[in-house]
């Protein structure tokens, strides 16, 4: 059984503690925060299912006054550890690597770090080979981690000579408020951060691509044209989609008509805080253009990536050298069609 600990349980962070402790060939040993945050105090309300460390000294009393059970410090977690979940704000993995370095534990970083501090920028579906065995991992962002899907679900029975992107950004996480965006659409120059991610995980790909930031929270749209080098109809590649198990295919007519649908269907089915971890694919919105297909899904942006970061537990280890067996068992313990 591996034992895994996520230090940061914030919004990634709490669904990576719930995600491990789905995987039945894993241990969550606990989680590190440095406040009592909303998460933190929802955590104490559901029972303490998790054992929480305190992440920063002097951190501890605060904790402990707002009745919140501290078990240790976070040393002391990740000496429990046989590898480490870091979920912090972008700049704080990469100090906390030196605590990882000294206690000789391997490590998985989030989208944020920068790639410098890795030996892999990793990806469960396009490149698990190249992270088994590694000691420090860095999962793509959410928008990368859904765009990569669905390139690679396409690369892979047909090939794809390039591809061109459009991502409609939600601007913030449902329940912040530190960016006050509103009645106003921003864009970024080209290319956007995904494209280049895409293209440093699958070289063989060029992309290119433009992002537009919206004033809203309940995921992202990202609509993708892509060059295939063999035909494919329309049909077929919807049912490449369907057949995905990370990759969900609806209907407009359905009422799959907007992000937001997404999110309520989740939550109407009882997913914890309305997590999905499957992206979504609009049946209607698939066609060519001459060569190209052109299709759009949907990124859950606040449960997309759990998927991948179990992939990247089971490669560092290693658990599994065997990548199909290895998103395998990720897909079935998460609930997800393997």
């Amino acid at each position: 059984m591996v034992k895994v600990a996520v230090v940061g349980y914030g919004v990634i962070g709490q669904r990576l503690a719930d995600g491990v402790a789905l995987q039945e060939d894993m241990e969550l040993v606990g989680v590190a925060d440095i406040a009592p945050t909303v998460s933190i105090r929802a955590l104490r309300d559901r029972g303490m299912p998790y054992d929480l460390y305190c992440a920063a000294s002097g951190a501890k009393k605060a904790l402990e006054d707002a009745g919140i059970p501290v078990r240790g410090t976070l040393e002391e977690l990740v000496d429990r550890a046989d590898i480490v979940l870091d979920a912090t704000s972008a700049g704080v993995g990469a100090k906390n690597k030196e605590l990882y370095i000294r206690k000789k534990k391997k490590a998985v970083f989030q989208g944020g770090e920068k790639n410098e501090i890795v030996d892999v920028f990793f990806h469960g579906y396009a490149n698990y080979e190249k992270g088994i065995g590694k000691d420090f991992l860095k999962l793509t962002s959410c928008n990368t981690t859904g765009l990569i899907r669905a390139i690679d679900c396409l690369d892979r029975a047909v090939g794809v000579e390039k591809t061109a992107i459009t991502i409609i950004r939600r601007v913030a996480d449902p329940g912040d408020v530190h960016r006050g965006l509103t009645n106003v659409l921003q864009i970024d120059p080209v290319p956007s951060h995904q494209a280049v991610d895409l293209m440093t995980i699958m070289p063989h790909v060029p992309c290119t691509g433009v992002l537009v930031h919206t004033p809203v929270t309940h995921g992202h749209i990202i609509s993708i044209v892509a060059t295939p080098k063999k035909t494919i109809s329309v049909d077929s590649a919807i049912d490449l989609f369907r057949a995905h198990p990370r990759m969900m295919v609806v209907k407009i007519a359905d009422g799959f008509n907007s992000n937001a649908a997404f999110f309520r269907y989740a939550r109407d089915r009882g997913n914890l805080r309305g997590d999905q971890y499957e992206i979504g694919v609009w049946e209607e919105a698939v066609a060519l253009s001459g060569r190209d297909l052109i299709f759009s899904i949907n990124i859950p942006q606040e449960a997309v990536v759990i998927p991948e970061t179990m992939d990247a537990i089971r490669a560092a280890i290693p658990m599994q050298k065997d990548r199909l067996e290895a998103v395998g068992l990720t897909n079935r313990y998460l609930g997800m069609n393997a």
